[in-house]
């Protein structure tokens, strides 16, 4: 058995155009690709950024439809190439596979700092007797292979934790969090604005078993549960973006003890001292620290002490 797919380039003000002449051909799956070279940071809340150029390619199940039997689905790219202006097209066939399995081979476990292990639950550890975190990405930010998180994580590593209460603001799929816990956290408060990283987060927990001392929370049932019953962090993580960390950082100060500590991640290089400048008035921070290695170099982390 195989699939049909068609595969098309075009300009970014086209791709909506093009997804709903693809889902009205009954694709059953869309992927975009940079047609190019072209960077794209991860988005802020709300953002969707594309690539100038664009290289879509749509999936369709030509095993049971018998409307693209012959010359037929030649004739559907035409169509639908000439209809968004496609600088160019092309189709292909695509070997039948378990789709749902065939991403899985692509992650393998992740040595962080110290003995931390990130080990996709379908792996084994390879050292069992190190500190494990099984995960499962699922749809969330934070699989260990980013260097974002990895920065997160080797800081963590390298703290006292034993006992301590943490924050993990825009938790993603709780990794951090869950990461704390392992290492000897007492408990972890985990906030995230996306409800599939809330899921994500409490099935990471169940896996590794420290479900009874993680709660996870959108922003603002975390907000009334701080009004009711407010906590002060020992520590707060934050792997998320600059404008928001910006924003973030008085409010941060509120949620921390005196002495606290606290490691911020997301930012390139040039994003570094404006987040430092809002920091600083409410923590002591470190120098800024960055991988050597020519693919994670440009993602920089920051750290400090509550004031």
């Amino acid at each position: 058995m195989s699939w049909q797919q068609l595969h098309l380039q075009c300009a970014k003000s086209q791709v909506e155009f093009a997804e709903a002449l693809f889902y009205e051909a009954e694709a059953v799956s869309i992927l975009l690709e940079d047609a190019g070279d072209e960077p794209l940071f991860e988005p802020l809340p709300g953002e969707e950024p594309l690539w100038d150029e664009v290289v879509m390619t749509a999936i369709f199940d030509t095993n049971s439809d018998d409307r693209f039997a012959g010359t037929d689905f030649e004739a559907l790219a035409n169509e639908i190439a000439a209809e968004v202006g496609a600088s160019r097209f092309w189709t292909t066939r695509l070997d039948d596979k378990d789709w749902s399995r065939e991403w899985m081979r692509y992650y393998q476990p992740v040595k962080c700092t110290g003995d931390l292990w990130i080990v996709p639950e379908w792996l084994d550890a390879p050292d069992p007797h190190a500190t494990n975190l099984i995960l499962d990405p699922g749809l969330a930010f934070g699989t260990g292979y980013h260097a974002t998180t990895r920065l997160c994580l080797d800081w963590l590593s390298e703290q006292d934790l034993a006992g301590k209460t943490v924050i993990d603001y825009g938790c993603g799929s709780g990794i951090l969090g869950v990461a704390a816990l392992l290492l000897g956290a007492k408990q972890v408060l985990a906030v995230d604005i996306d409800p599939q990283a809330i899921l994500a987060t409490q099935q990471n927990a169940k896996l590794n078993g420290v479900e009874d001392r993680l709660q996870v929370f959108l922003p603002e049932e975390f907000a009334k549960f701080q009004e009711n019953t407010p906590v002060l962090a020992d520590t707060i993580t934050a792997n998320i973006l600059a404008k928001p960390l910006i924003g973030f950082a008085p409010y941060f100060a509120t949620l921390i003890k005196t002495g606290g500590t606290i490691v911020l991640a997301g930012l390139i290089e040039n994003q570094v001292a404006d987040v430092l400048d809002a920091y600083r008035p409410h923590f002591t921070m470190d120098k800024p620290f960055n991988y050597a290695n020519e693919q994670d170099h440009h993602w920089h982390r920051l750290s400090g002490v509550r004031a």
